[in-house]
């Protein structure tokens, strides 16, 4: 489905599963707001080449007039964005990169917490094979090591000044225990902090000081972070020219899906988008 005269300025392009996994793209104007005029277009799949020649229907001198597109850091969507509104800069959304960073924090406190669960099981076989009673060791806060770990997820997502008393009671036991995991913590908020800067140049150079720092100093765990911020280099600094999200686009996402929970599913997906086309396009 194409809505040619929903087009605008500021473009947002994300792919959501409607039923049983089965994904489709759609394309949104930032200036509808998740109402009426707000869909610009939906795709069935996120191949490049069928996003870019469904687009191409709308007439060129409408896709022209397109100043910006935001999107996550998916290949094909630049692509067929990139093809389809050839004036437009692509910006990388920043939550799904500061996301990237974040994984690699939580994928190392994941390890610490596997390790622990296999030294808490290896305790228990060697105590029942003594004849004792197993005793956990029981932090101030009383959480055992794998508690500890296990109930930090959120906290790391955090900034520490939004932590509450028991949160930081608990980041401060962590991270005595684990000072990997405090320095893996201030690498991320390094990252997070270089997105309140309003200069593009004074940007580029901090992105690129933090990925420097990481080869420089072999912190591997973000090794795979630091490629993609590289790499997406250009997408990722147009933000600082508007400080444009995707969030809308999620947004609309978010209804969808809000939608199709209330209807337990969906069984006849022509119906659906029917009903998507009457409500926001």
């Amino acid at each position: 489905m194409i809505f040619p005269e929903n087009i605008g300025e500021y473009l947002s392009i994300d792919e959501v599963s409607l039923s049983q996994g089965e994904l489709y793209t759609f394309v949104t104007n930032k200036n509808g707001r998740g109402k009426k005029g707000t869909m610009v277009a939906c795709i069935k799949g996120t191949l490049a080449k069928d996003i870019s020649d469904t687009l191409e229907l709308i007439p060129l001198e409408q896709r022209k007039m397109v100043k910006e597109v935001t999107l996550d850091m998916a290949k094909n969507m630049e692509s067929g964005a990139k093809r389809s509104f050839p004036n437009a800069s692509l910006v990388t959304d920043r939550f799904h990169v500061v996301k990237l960073v974040l994984e690699a924090l939580q994928h190392i406190r994941i390890q610490f917490r596997w390790d622990e669960i296999d030294k808490e099981n290896q305790a228990i076989a060697d105590a029942k094979k003594n004849g004792n009673k197993y005793v956990p060791k029981i932090f101030a806060n009383g959480d055992s090591p794998k508690q500890l770990l296990a109930r930090s997820r959120y906290i790391l997502f955090k900034k520490s000044s939004k932590w509450t008393h028991n949160q930081q009671q608990r980041a401060d036991i962590l991270f005595r225990e684990y000072p990997d995991l405090k320095r893996a913590y201030k690498i991320v908020m390094e990252f997070r902090n270089i997105y309140e800067v309003k200069s593009k140049n004074l940007a580029q150079e901090k992105f690129s000081d933090w990925i420097t720092n990481i080869f420089t100093n072999q912190r591997k765990e973000f090794y795979t972070a630091a490629n993609s911020v590289k790499v997406n280099m250009d997408n990722i600094l147009n933000f600082f020219s508007n400080r444009n999200t995707n969030a809308n686009a999620e947004s609309f996402s978010a209804k969808i899906k809000l939608f199709r929970a209330n209807l337990r599913g969906v069984s006849d997906t022509t119906f659906f988008l029917f009903r998507l086309h009457n409500l926001f396009a």
